[in-house]
């Protein structure tokens, strides 16, 4: 599993942010690709999945409405568009292997792979 996430900064609350995660073809092919992100003092947590073998996403609630999961086949890339941002939203965000067909289990299910993690930082 090879998957390399990017893109993360620091942007004023209300502002854009879009996180790439770069994977192999195999990995691309193979994989539903999770975002996660984890904020200091808490638990890693699920943001957003997305399964190339059914085209179905997910988003978590606390998400759901301002960011966007999408892919692109030909880059073996999957993005993550962030607006509306949040102080909230600030965390460590992660892209993650996640060997299901659907994305709507990919956050009940264990990951085969880690991307290195980008720093989200949304100031208020």
């Amino acid at each position: 599993v090879q998957l390399q996430a990017s893109g993360g900064g620091l942007v004023q609350a209300g502002g854009s942010l879009r996180l790439s995660c770069a994977a192999s073809r195999d990995t691309f092919d193979d994989y539903a690709i999770g975002w996660f992100r984890q904020a200091p003092g808490k638990e890693r947590e699920g943001v957003s999945c997305i399964s190339n073998f059914d085209g179905s996403t997910y988003y978590a609630d606390s998400v759901k409405g301002r960011f966007t999961i999408s892919s692109d086949s030909a880059k073996n890339t999957v993005y993550l568009q962030m607006n509306s941002l949040k102080p909230e939203d600030t965390a460590v965000y992660y892209c993650a292997a996640i060997p299901v067909a659907s994305s709507h289990v990919c956050f009940d299910h264990g990951v085969d792979g880690w991307g290195k993690g980008t720093q989200v930082t949304v100031s208020s």
